[in-house]
C-alpha cells in the first residue's frame, strides 16, 4: 500500500504537474491511444489504475456504453470523482477503489481495457497483466500507455538527466511528497519496456501485441488482443 500513500499525497497537484513536466505531450499521447480503439467500437471499457480519470474521459470520445475507471488510491480517485461531476460524466463513468491485482469482476466482461501510465505500478506486473486479460472478452483490445527509456540519441543522453535531476526538483516544489517524483524516474527505468513488455503479453497469452514508441521513445503504445 505504500504506492497508494504515495499517490493520496499528490492527488492534489496530480493533474497539473502531469502536463506541466511533460509539457503537455501526455495530453496528446491518451488521445492517440483512444484512437486505436475505435475501429472496433468497445461499448463496456475498463480503465485499470485510472487516478484522476484522465484516461477515462478521453475514452468518451468512444461513444461507449460504460466506463469503470479501478485504482488502489481514494485520493487519486475522489479528485477524478470531482472532474466527472463538474463535467457531468457521472452518467458514463464509474470510479471504483480495486486493486488490479485482484480485479473485482467476472471473467470476458469488458470489450476493451485501457491503461495509461500504470503498469509499472503493478506490484506483480505479470499478476496484474494477467487480471486484465482474463476479464477482456474473447477479441477484445488491451491499450497500454506507459512511460519507456528512448534508446537514440539526444533523447536517449537528456531525458534521465532531466529524469534523475530536474523532474524531482520540479516535483518537490509543488508537492508536499517528493518521493514521488525520485520514485517516477527509478519505476521508468526498472520497467521492462519495449520488445521485453511485449514478450511477457505474449507469455501471458495476449495475442497480436504491438509497439509503438512515442516522442522519440519517451513513451511507448501497446495494443494486443484477447
Amino acid at each position: 500500500m505504500q504506492v497508494a500513500k504515495m499517490f493520496d499525497a499528490i492527488s492534489g497537484k496530480y493533474d497539473f504537474l502531469n502536463h506541466f513536466l511533460s509539457l503537455g505531450i501526455d495530453i496528446r499521447w491518451r488521445k492517440k491511444a483512444i484512437r486505436l480503439l475505435a475501429n472496433s467500437k468497445p461499448k463496456f471499457i475498463l480503465d485499470v489504475a485510472t487516478g484522476t480519470g484522465d484516461f477515462a474521459i478521453e475514452a468518451l470520445k468512444l461513444n461507449p456504453d460504460k466506463i469503470i475507471g479501478v485504482d488502489i488510491s481514494e485520493g487519486m480517485l475522489e479528485m477524478g470523482r470531482k472532474k466527472l461531476k463538474a463535467n457531468n460524466h457521472e452518467s458514463v463513468i464509474e470510479l471504483k477503489r480495486a486493486d488490479s491485482e485482484n480485479l473485482p469482476f467476472e471473467e470476458n466482461k469488458f470489450d476493451a481495457v485501457i491503461v495509461a501510465f500504470g503498469v509499472r505500478n503493478f506490484e506483480n506486473l505479470e499478476a496484474g497483466l494477467a487480471e486484465m486479460l482474463r476479464v477482456i472478452k474473447p477479441g477484445g483490445r488491451a491499450v497500454v500507455l506507459e512511460f519507456s527509456k528512448p534508446r537514440v540519441f539526444p533523447m536517449k543522453q537528456l531525458y534521465p538527466f532531466y529524469f534523475k535531476y530536474i523532474l524531482p526538483k520540479i516535483g518537490k516544489i509543488f508537492s508536499e511528497d517528493s518521493s514521488a517524483y525520485t520514485y517516477l524516474p527509478e519505476s521508468v527505468q526498472a520497467f521492462p519496456d519495449g520488445d521485453d513488455f511485449l514478450s511477457i503479453l505474449s507469455k501471458l497469452g495476449y495475442k497480436n501485441a504491438t509497439c509503438q514508441p512515442l516522442t522519440f521513445g519517451i513513451s511507448s503504445l501497446y495494443t494486443a488482443t484477447k
